[in-house]
Protein backbone atom coordinates (compact mmCIF):
# COMPACT_ATOMS: atom_id res chain seq x y z
CA UNK A 1 0.00 0.00 0.00
CA UNK A 2 2.29 2.18 0.95
CA UNK A 3 4.46 1.71 -2.51
CA UNK A 4 1.12 2.63 -4.01
CA UNK A 5 0.86 5.99 -1.93
CA UNK A 6 4.49 6.79 -3.56
CA UNK A 7 3.80 5.79 -7.12
CA UNK A 8 0.38 7.66 -6.69
CA UNK A 9 2.21 10.66 -5.70
CA UNK A 10 5.24 10.95 -7.67
CA UNK A 11 3.30 10.53 -11.12
CA UNK A 12 2.21 14.17 -10.46
CA UNK A 13 5.97 15.82 -9.82
CA UNK A 14 9.16 16.67 -11.58
CA UNK A 15 11.30 13.06 -11.80
CA UNK A 16 13.86 15.69 -9.83
CA UNK A 17 11.46 16.25 -7.46
CA UNK A 18 10.28 12.30 -7.45
CA UNK A 19 13.88 11.70 -6.91
CA UNK A 20 14.73 14.37 -4.10
CA UNK A 21 11.24 13.30 -2.30
CA UNK A 22 12.45 9.09 -2.22
CA UNK A 23 15.88 10.52 -0.77
CA UNK A 24 14.07 12.48 1.92
CA UNK A 25 11.22 10.12 2.75
CA UNK A 26 14.22 7.33 2.50
CA UNK A 27 15.59 9.36 5.36
CA UNK A 28 12.59 10.06 7.46
CA UNK A 29 12.16 6.34 7.36
CA UNK A 30 15.48 5.62 9.23
CA UNK A 31 15.33 9.07 11.49
CA UNK A 32 12.14 7.85 13.22
CA UNK A 33 13.21 4.91 14.58
CA UNK A 34 15.34 7.19 16.98
CA UNK A 35 13.06 10.46 16.40
CA UNK A 36 9.48 10.36 16.63
CA UNK A 37 8.75 12.54 13.09
CA UNK A 38 5.90 10.63 12.28
CA UNK A 39 3.64 8.28 14.64
CA UNK A 40 4.16 4.79 13.89
CA UNK A 41 0.51 4.16 12.95
CA UNK A 42 1.32 6.63 9.73
CA UNK A 43 3.97 5.21 8.49
CA UNK A 44 1.90 3.43 6.05
CA UNK A 45 0.29 6.29 4.89
CA UNK A 46 3.64 8.40 4.59
CA UNK A 47 3.54 9.58 0.88
CA UNK A 48 -0.17 10.08 0.90
CA UNK A 49 -1.12 11.46 4.20
CA UNK A 50 2.36 13.44 4.56
CA UNK A 51 3.90 14.20 2.06
CA UNK A 52 1.06 13.87 -0.45
CA UNK A 53 -0.81 16.71 1.14
CA UNK A 54 2.45 19.24 2.02
CA UNK A 55 2.40 18.66 -1.74
CA UNK A 56 -0.56 20.71 -2.69
CA UNK A 57 0.84 23.74 -1.23
CA UNK A 58 3.71 23.52 -3.70
CA UNK A 59 1.15 24.31 -6.71
CA UNK A 60 0.20 27.45 -4.92
CA UNK A 61 3.58 29.02 -4.10
CA UNK A 62 4.65 31.12 -7.57
CA UNK A 63 7.65 31.21 -9.37
CA UNK A 64 10.64 33.06 -8.98
CA UNK A 65 12.47 32.15 -5.77
CA UNK A 66 10.07 33.55 -3.61
CA UNK A 67 11.02 33.73 0.44
CA UNK A 68 8.45 31.53 2.59
CA UNK A 69 8.48 30.55 6.28
CA UNK A 70 8.14 27.12 7.57
CA UNK A 71 6.97 27.36 10.95
CA UNK A 72 7.10 24.50 13.36
CA UNK A 73 8.37 22.06 10.42
CA UNK A 74 9.22 18.52 12.29
CA UNK A 75 9.99 16.09 10.15
CA UNK A 76 9.65 18.44 7.35
CA UNK A 77 5.87 19.08 6.51
CA UNK A 78 4.91 20.70 3.97
CA UNK A 79 8.47 23.01 4.38
CA UNK A 80 11.05 20.45 3.39
CA UNK A 81 8.62 18.96 1.01
CA UNK A 82 8.28 22.03 -0.59
CA UNK A 83 11.59 23.05 -0.73
CA UNK A 84 12.18 19.99 -3.20
CA UNK A 85 9.13 20.63 -5.50
CA UNK A 86 9.76 24.48 -6.11
CA UNK A 87 12.58 27.23 -6.09
CA UNK A 88 11.45 29.01 -3.31
CA UNK A 89 13.65 29.94 -0.54
CA UNK A 90 12.93 28.32 2.44
CA UNK A 91 13.52 28.60 6.31
CA UNK A 92 12.36 25.97 8.16
CA UNK A 93 11.48 27.13 11.67
CA UNK A 94 11.92 24.17 14.19
CA UNK A 95 13.11 24.74 17.79
CA UNK A 96 13.30 20.55 18.21
CA UNK A 97 17.17 20.58 18.35
CA UNK A 98 16.65 16.82 17.02
CA UNK A 99 14.49 17.33 14.56
CA UNK A 100 16.43 20.58 13.18
CA UNK A 101 19.14 18.30 12.73
CA UNK A 102 17.24 15.60 11.08
CA UNK A 103 16.19 18.30 8.90
CA UNK A 104 19.38 19.70 8.04
CA UNK A 105 20.84 16.26 7.48
CA UNK A 106 17.33 15.48 4.78
CA UNK A 107 17.93 18.76 3.19
CA UNK A 108 21.94 17.85 2.21
CA UNK A 109 20.42 14.21 1.34
CA UNK A 110 17.67 15.93 -0.73
CA UNK A 111 19.83 18.35 -2.49
CA UNK A 112 17.79 21.20 -1.90
CA UNK A 113 18.80 24.66 0.37
CA UNK A 114 17.07 25.70 3.22
CA UNK A 115 18.06 27.61 6.14
CA UNK A 116 16.83 25.64 9.33
CA UNK A 117 16.47 28.56 12.26
CA UNK A 118 16.63 25.69 15.84
CA UNK A 119 14.57 28.98 18.08
CA UNK A 120 11.00 28.97 19.02
CA UNK A 121 8.30 30.82 17.02
CA UNK A 122 7.82 33.22 19.68
CA UNK A 123 11.67 34.08 19.62
CA UNK A 124 13.13 33.33 16.08
CA UNK A 125 14.93 35.97 14.27
CA UNK A 126 13.82 35.66 10.39
CA UNK A 127 13.76 38.37 7.55
CA UNK A 128 10.12 38.94 6.43
CA UNK A 129 8.63 36.39 4.27
CA UNK A 130 5.86 36.30 1.07
CA UNK A 131 4.54 33.39 1.74
CA UNK A 132 4.37 31.93 5.74
CA UNK A 133 3.29 27.88 5.70
CA UNK A 134 1.85 25.44 8.64
CA UNK A 135 0.57 22.12 8.95
CA UNK A 136 -0.72 20.66 12.14
CA UNK A 137 0.34 22.84 14.37
CA UNK A 138 -1.47 25.09 16.32
CA UNK A 139 -5.37 26.70 16.23
CA UNK A 140 -5.29 29.58 13.49
CA UNK A 141 -5.15 32.16 16.19
CA UNK A 142 -1.69 31.50 17.34
CA UNK A 143 -0.72 30.69 14.18
CA UNK A 144 -0.99 34.14 13.28
CA UNK A 145 0.27 35.57 16.24
CA UNK A 146 3.09 33.68 15.06
CA UNK A 147 2.98 34.19 11.76
CA UNK A 148 2.57 38.14 11.54
CA UNK A 149 6.42 38.14 13.22
CA UNK A 150 7.27 36.58 9.81
CA UNK A 151 5.28 38.02 6.81
CA UNK A 152 5.38 41.09 4.94
CA UNK A 153 2.80 43.37 4.67
CA UNK A 154 1.58 42.26 1.10
CA UNK A 155 2.49 38.44 2.26
CA UNK A 156 0.61 35.27 2.18
CA UNK A 157 -0.04 32.54 4.71
CA UNK A 158 -1.26 29.12 3.63
CA UNK A 159 -2.43 26.49 6.55
CA UNK A 160 -3.73 22.85 6.24
CA UNK A 161 -6.28 22.75 8.58
CA UNK A 162 -8.52 20.04 9.54
CA UNK A 163 -12.74 19.85 9.90
CA UNK A 164 -12.42 21.98 12.58
CA UNK A 165 -11.20 25.13 10.01
CA UNK A 166 -14.55 27.17 10.05
CA UNK A 167 -14.66 27.16 14.06
CA UNK A 168 -11.19 28.84 13.80
CA UNK A 169 -11.99 31.24 11.59
CA UNK A 170 -14.52 32.61 13.82
CA UNK A 171 -12.54 32.65 16.90
CA UNK A 172 -9.76 33.98 14.97
CA UNK A 173 -11.90 36.81 13.58
CA UNK A 174 -12.48 38.01 16.80
CA UNK A 175 -9.16 39.44 16.99
CA UNK A 176 -8.13 39.41 13.35
CA UNK A 177 -9.04 40.75 9.82
CA UNK A 178 -8.03 38.81 7.13
CA UNK A 179 -8.55 37.80 3.46
CA UNK A 180 -9.98 34.42 3.08
CA UNK A 181 -9.71 31.84 0.47
CA UNK A 182 -10.41 28.44 1.46
CA UNK A 183 -9.00 25.61 -1.41
CA UNK A 184 -10.56 21.98 -0.49
CA UNK A 185 -7.70 19.38 0.48
CA UNK A 186 -7.05 16.98 -2.24
CA UNK A 187 -5.80 14.37 -0.05
CA UNK A 188 -8.54 15.09 3.18
CA UNK A 189 -12.02 14.89 2.48
CA UNK A 190 -12.39 17.07 6.03
CA UNK A 191 -9.63 19.16 4.93
CA UNK A 192 -8.98 22.46 3.56
CA UNK A 193 -6.11 25.04 2.94
CA UNK A 194 -6.76 28.66 4.12
CA UNK A 195 -5.21 30.94 1.45
CA UNK A 196 -4.94 34.20 3.88
CA UNK A 197 -3.99 37.76 3.29
CA UNK A 198 -4.28 41.14 3.94
CA UNK A 199 -4.16 40.00 7.95
CA UNK A 200 -4.49 42.95 10.43
CA UNK A 201 -5.28 42.76 14.15
CA UNK A 202 -8.56 44.19 15.24
CA UNK A 203 -8.84 47.29 16.56
CA UNK A 204 -9.62 47.33 20.30
CA UNK A 205 -12.50 49.99 20.49
CA UNK A 206 -11.61 50.73 23.92
CA UNK A 207 -8.48 52.22 23.32
CA UNK A 208 -9.28 54.48 20.11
Amino acid sequence: MARDDAAAVLADVSRETGERLERYADLLLRWNARINLVSPHDLPHLWSRHIGDSLQLASLILPGGVDLVDMGSGGGFPGLVIACATDANVTLVESDQRKAAFLREAARVAGVKVRVCAQRLEVAEVPPAQVVTARALAPLSRLLEWGTRFLRPDGVCLFLKGRNAEEELTMARADWHMATTRIPSRTNTDGVILELSDIRRVRDHNNE
